[in-house]
């Protein structure tokens, strides 16, 4: 059953979906330098729900030692954090306002959708 599917209506009257750009991450490469440069797949659009923290959540980040402007996203279907085993540095997603997040962890991942704990870049 997909109740996200189911309570996502609702919801969205309150706080609507966005169209954001999703980039999946495919790991790096490394120059003749030795620098590494993250590469990713092409962006696609999908729709998002942003929302606050919960306490819980700020724990799960605060034992993480992950710093700076943070939030909450929903998505449906699946989406990256950082995967060190994978060498995948994390997804990035675009906001419509131009602003860049890095999908720092996975706080929940269903079949239908995906909670994410994002940090802004700059």
């Amino acid at each position: 059953m997909n109740l996200h599917g189911i309570a996502a209506p609702a919801i969205g009257m309150v706080n609507p979906f966005l169209p954001i750009t999703y980039r999946a991450s495919t790991g790096s490469t490394t120059l003749e330098d030795g620098t590494r440069v993250p590469s990713y797949a092409a962006p696609v659009t999908v729709s998002a729900q942003v929302q606050a923290l919960t306490y819980s959540d700020l724990l799960k980040l605060g034992g993480m030692n992950i710093q700076g402007v943070r939030s909450k996203l929903y998505v449906s279907g699946s989406m990256n954090g950082i995967v060190r085993g994978a060498a995948k540095g994390g997804d990035l997603v675009t906001m419509a306002n131009g602003s860049t997040w890095l999908v720092a962890i996975v706080l929940e991942d269903w079949p239908d959708w995906t909670s994410l704990a994002i940090t802004l870049q700059v």
